[in-house]
């Protein structure tokens, strides 16, 4: 328990690097005050433009990679626990999630952690990120809806993470049955907190108001 604990405070210390805001403070703006509110690397993109975007969403993605791989380097013995290896790093990338979701000097209103996220998926299985790209991507370009391609790659994450713990395939081939399930238990969460921070997203997709993105898109700012 205290190894979880603590992959989740460290990786919650991490996720409170904001990228999108320090990014945007560092250009006289409050990225909280514009676009959609949120501060994360969608709403850099509409406001700041690609360039903004990008970076806000590589920050994050690395960020994450960070607190995984500094609470492997701290927690990690393959000697000892080889068995904690894909928990380390889903806790770490969980506190990481949470961190930047809800930093509490900005007032806990932060991201919806989809970058972090990716982060995550990077450290767990590279299939995964194939997979994941390649989703996100045929849905973004299909229809220029972030927040629809977020959506369901995080679902097909979880998913994907449920077979591949009960068939043992992948990052998950050497877990046992009970951290198997833990891991689905911890994925879980963390979808359905993307699925409940994505709701007003979820909402204008069904009413068909959802803003469309462009990857050379021109920010409101700038």
């Amino acid at each position: 328990m205290i190894l979880r604990i603590s992959c989740i405070v460290i990786g919650y210390v991490f996720g409170l690097f904001q990228t999108s805001y320090i990014y945007g403070k560092l250009h006289g703006i409050d990225i909280r005050e514009h676009g959609s509110g949120n501060a994360g690397s969608t709403n850099m993109l509409r406001t700041m433009g690609t360039k903004a975007g990008l970076i806000s969403f590589f920050g994050d993605v690395m960020k994450t990679i960070l607190a995984v791989l500094v609470c492997l380097a701290i927690f990690y013995r393959p000697e000892v626990n080889p068995e904690m290896l894909q928990l380390i790093k889903l806790y770490a990338a969980g506190g990481a999630i949470l961190g930047h979701n809800f930093p509490f000097y900005l007032g806990f209103k932060g991201g919806k952690g989809i970058a972090c996220t990716a982060g995550m998926i990077i450290t767990l299985d590279p299939f995964m990120v194939i997979c994941g790209i390649i989703l996100f991507f045929s849905i973004f370009f299909a229809t220029h809806y972030v927040s629809l391609g977020s959506v369901c790659m995080y679902i097909a994450f979880f998913i994907g993470t449920v077979i591949m713990g009960a068939f043992n395939l992948g990052c998950f081939k050497s877990v046992t049955p009970a951290i198997a399930v833990e891991c689905d238990i911890l994925v879980g969460l963390l979808t359905f907190m993307a699925l409940f921070r994505h709701r007003n997203n979820i909402v204008r997709l069904i009413n068909h108001t959802e803003k469309k993105v462009y990857l050379k898109q021109k920010g409101e700012l700038s």
